[in-house]
């Protein structure tokens, strides 16, 4: 490929790797230095660019590759090392951790909510609860779909009236669980 083709090549380009720049970075400064990186290094390494290969898959790969670089050089500049002795850096940020008291006591009695239930109905909806399938409960269980389907709408149910009785709204348990 002659130099005048692959500028040619490049500049047919150029509104696609401008958008692809705004695409990677979500700010019209940094994607303008981000295609002039990307022109620069493609440019200097013309000669590395096999012809017959897809030119707008390398220029393409040479830009990412360069955010990438620059997005891991910007959390490595972000990251705060103390070398002092009482690591009184460390220890004076304003990080403040979140008491999990209050949510962890709720997520035992719930917990003991479930282990209260009948085991018929327990067994299946804990089942559900971590992830298996309808049939494969019912499988597992040797019971017909139908009836795991009930049984974990049961235990559902019965779940629901015991927080209801016991902490009045469901939307106030839902806020201790994400607060």
């Amino acid at each position: 490929m002659t130099a005048i083709e692959f500028y040619s090549s490049f500049e047919k380009l150029n509104s696609s790797l401008n958008s692809f720049a705004y695409n990677l970075t979500k700010n019209q400064e940094e994607a303008k230095d981000l295609y002039q990186e990307t022109a620069y290094r493609a440019i200097t390494n013309r000669d590395k660019f096999n012809p017959g290969t897809n030119f707008k898959a390398w220029t393409f790969t040479i830009m990412k590759n360069i955010f990438i670089n620059n997005y891991r050089k910007k959390v490595k500049s972000a990251t705060i090392i103390d070398t002092t002795d009482n690591l009184f850096f460390l220890n004076s940020g304003s990080v403040s951790l979140d008491n999990d008291a209050g949510r962890n006591i709720l997520m035992e009695e719930l917990e003991g909510m479930i282990d209260a239930l009948d085991d018929s109905i327990k067994t299946p909806f804990m089942m559900h609860y971590i992830g298996h399938k309808y049939q494969e409960i019912a499988d597992h269980l040797d019971l017909p779909l139908g009836t795991v389907k009930s049984r974990i709408f049961f235990a559902r149910k019965e779940l629901k009236t015991k927080i209801e009785r016991h902490y009045g709204d469901l939307t106030t348990v839902r806020e201790k669980l994400t607060a």
